[in-house]
């Protein structure tokens, strides 16, 4: 099941219990290589007026683990929203035509 994650991440780089702070640009860097690391997510985009979500398409994302990871390294990380990909591709169906030519009497037919 594809699977549509958006998350909220402070970009302004300010983290608790450190005493370092990174631009804007470093942040939103930071966090979509994490974004990007983690098992089964397949593409990461930054949303938002502020470009302050990240929202992540995979198939067995852990979300928490996600998060965590973001939180540990960038800043406040929280789920904003988590949905099921509608979007998934479908294969045409197969079209059956028979054709019922007659030849020297005997019926005969073809399957296209």
């Amino acid at each position: 099941m594809k699977q549509i994650v958006v998350l909220r991440v402070s970009m302004d780089g300010q983290k608790r219990f450190c005493f370092c702070i990174m631009a804007g640009r470093k942040a939103r860097t930071k966090a979509m290589k994490i974004a990007v690391s983690v098992p089964g997510v397949e593409a990461a985009s930054l949303k938002g007026n502020d470009k302050d979500q990240i929202e992540v398409k995979g198939e067995g994302i852990d979300t928490v683990k996600l998060t965590t990871l973001i939180r540990k390294k960038v800043g406040h990380a929280e789920i904003v929203s988590v949905k099921e990909d509608k979007k998934e591709d479908k294969k045409p169906e197969a079209k059956w035509e028979v054709v019922w030519p007659y030849v020297s009497g005997v019926p005969s037919y073809s399957i296209y």
